[in-house]
């Protein structure tokens, strides 16, 4: 098989979201889980979403001219460059273009000077923890997805409104905190979006949300604060929302709150990487 790469574009929306559903469809039937996307054409959607962003990279794989995988690389973090998704034709799994995809995305991070590079490995998925592990990433976090329905229930003293750009600086202070780095533009993007989420005490933030989902994070002083904007959540888009494991306070008070465990995933990293100093929820990406 002779693998090619290049950058991808526009047009190339349709094929590698068909692809990228049916990649993590085989992944998942095959260890009997539900499958990350719907339908080809959501994973169409969000990735013709991160190709039209200009502060996503992104890298087909091709033979003989037709695609057969994609990745993508976040870059809307000064400090941080988050991994994903990545995928593969499944006729074409376990034959380098994985490995390929992911180096390709590790030098475009180490070109642009990104002190880490983070992404989220599913749990039940074997192979791709085993190639991250030797490209030299490690192993931080213990993640739990957990989905059911959402409460919509405001909490005493812990108000949760949308949030504004005049939020910004007060996020970042935050955001800095806990994880010793900023995600400005995400967050920009989501309050762009209308999916953003403050909660204040006595005033003042203490906790934010891009949004409870799949592809957002949050951060937060506390877990009282997190719980606030978990119960204020008026769904969960995507497979869930993500939850460190460690955390077992909010993991308990979660199902307690009739929510349950679909499955689990692994944060990893390389480079730089601070242990965070408060509350908070990874997204898919990191």
């Amino acid at each position: 098989m002779i693998l090619s790469l290049r950058r991808a574009e526009a047009a190339d929306a349709a094929a590698v979201g068909d692809i990228c559903y049916r990649a993590f469809k085989a992944i998942a039937d095959a260890h009997r889980f539900p499958p990350d996307f719907p339908s080809a054409e959501v994973a169409t959607a969000l990735l013709a979403g991160f190709l039209s962003h200009e502060r996503f990279f992104a890298v087909v794989a091709e033979v003989g001219g037709r695609v057969v995988g994609s990745n993508f690389l976040d870059e809307r973090s000064n400090a941080v460059s988050g991994v994903g998704p990545i995928s593969v034709d499944p006729a074409l799994q376990n034959d380098g273009a994985g490995r390929a995809l992911m180096q390709a995305v590790m030098r475009r991070s180490q070109e642009r000077g990104f002190p880490a590079i983070r992404l989220v490995q599913a749990g039940y998925h074997s192979r791709s923890l085993a190639l991250y592990l030797k490209l030299g990433f490690e192993v931080r976090e213990p993640l739990v997805c957990l989905q059911g329905p959402a409460a919509g229930k405001s909490t005493a003293g812990y108000p949760v409104r949308p949030a504004t750009p005049q939020d910004l600086e007060a996020c970042n202070r935050l955001c800095l905190r806990v994880h010793g780095h900023e995600r400005d533009s995400e967050l920009a993007d989501a309050i762009a979006q209308g999916t953003a989420r403050v909660v204040e005490r006595a005033g003042r933030v203490t906790g934010y949300a891009t949004s409870i989902a799949f592809f957002g994070y949050a951060v937060a002083e506390t877990n009282d604060d997190l719980k606030a904007l978990i119960g204020a959540a008026e769904s969960f888009p995507g497979p869930g929302f993500l939850v460190p494991t460690r955390n077992t306070e909010l993991v308990r008070w979660c199902l307690g709150e009739g929510l349950r465990i679909a499955h689990t995933l692994t944060l990893m990293t390389t480079g730089l990487y601070n242990s965070p100093a408060g509350a908070w929820l990874p997204s898919v990406t990191y």
